[in-house]
């Protein structure tokens, strides 16, 4: 037992670093919020800045103030929604739909349609703003390539080739674009201008990641594993800094640049809180109690205020994939003791 208390608190001082302002290790459920629809969902974005939070919900997305946790907006019409992205210089935003293999631009201003183009690839996932290029890179999960998009004009610029298929993305903001290449369990490294793939890392021990996160200061990337790992890589060389355990069924992965906590979320109903000591120090802070089906997750970095879509599902026994109850769709929100 004073072993335990020993590592505990030296996990506690690591938590220091960020000027008396780190999570104590406990973080709560401060707000359930609530929204109309019984449909899967999958990506959500927080646009920190503006307050708001964009959540895949079917055939729409909505939009919530997260200060007041109400619906402020929607998106819809939308045809089996994957992923979104901003981009707030151009009062733009971009919704991947899978069914349809297209992008639909939408005003953020008046959530109005702008346009809706098709991508040159199949089943369009993981989506991202690149502000650094001033570009939007849609990752194709069924065709294993990327369509790049100009921001400003919505014109399709290049397609890139990939060895794998894509899964959640990442942008470093000076030029590299980094993606999970879920069925090679590695992670693919895209210049941002040239549009060539410069690295391909593998992240053995990791298996068939999925959610990404980066720290931009300390150039580390957490890549979230199917076999309850995290994969903690150098950003500039790819080499393999630690592994720590998450939950099981990881599929989304965050950090907080001023917390120094990456996060991923887990489908079986967890959050595992990783605190990073220093570039090369990493431990399981907590393992967050969520709910079933909470597996992906956006972090407001400025109010460190995490968020995660699910909903309560019928128990039927020998149903892999039971259906959403009627009325249960909720976004946790879940804020850090500070």
């Amino acid at each position: 037992m004073k072993h335990l208390s020993i590592f505990f608190i030296a996990i506690l001082f690591n938590c220091s670093a960020f000027a008396g302002n780190a999570p104590k290790g406990r973080y709560k459920i401060v707000n359930k919020i609530h929204l109309q629809g019984d449909e899967k969902w999958d990506y959500l974005f927080s646009d920190d800045s503006a307050g708001l939070l964009y959540v895949s919900h079917g055939n729409m997305v909505q939009v919530v103030d997260e200060a007041k946790g109400e619906l402020v907006g929607k998106i819809e019409g939308l045809n089996g929604v994957h992923g979104i992205a901003i981009a707030p210089t151009l009062n733009k935003g971009f919704i991947s739909t899978k069914n349809d293999n297209s992008v639909t631009v939408f005003d953020t201003k008046t959530y109005k349609v702008i346009q809706k183009l098709e991508v040159t690839g199949k089943s369009p996932d993981a989506i991202l703003f690149d502000p650094f290029s001033q570009k939007v890179f849609v990752f194709n999960g069924h065709s294993d390539n990327v369509t790049v998009l100009n921001a400003e004009t919505n014109a399709i610029v290049a397609t890139i080739a990939l060895s794998g298929n894509p899964e959640f993305s990442a942008t470093d903001g000076k030029g590299r674009i980094y993606a999970n290449l879920e069925n090679k369990s590695s992670i693919v490294v895209i210049n941002a201008t040239t549009f060539k793939v410069e690295n391909v890392w593998p992240l053995a021990p990791g298996e068939e990641p999925t959610g990404l996160a980066l720290d931009n200061e300390n150039h580390r990337l957490f890549s979230v594993c199917a076999n309850k790992l995290m994969v903690v890589v150098d950003a500039k060389t790819g080499k393999i800094i630690t592994t720590l355990p998450t939950g099981e069924k990881t599929d989304g992965a965050a950090y907080d640049p001023s917390l120094k906590c990456a996060y991923s979320s887990n489908g079986s109903g967890t959050v595992t809180v990783i605190k990073e000591g220093n570039k090369d120090s990493f431990a399981v802070l907590e393992n967050i109690a969520t709910q079933k089906g909470a597996k992906t997750i956006a972090v407001n970095k400025k109010t460190h205020h995490l968020y995660l879509p699910t909903a309560e599902f019928e128990t039927t026994p020998g149903i892999e994939k039971p259906k959403v109850l009627n009325g249960t769709f909720v976004v946790l929100d879940i804020l850090p003791e500070l």
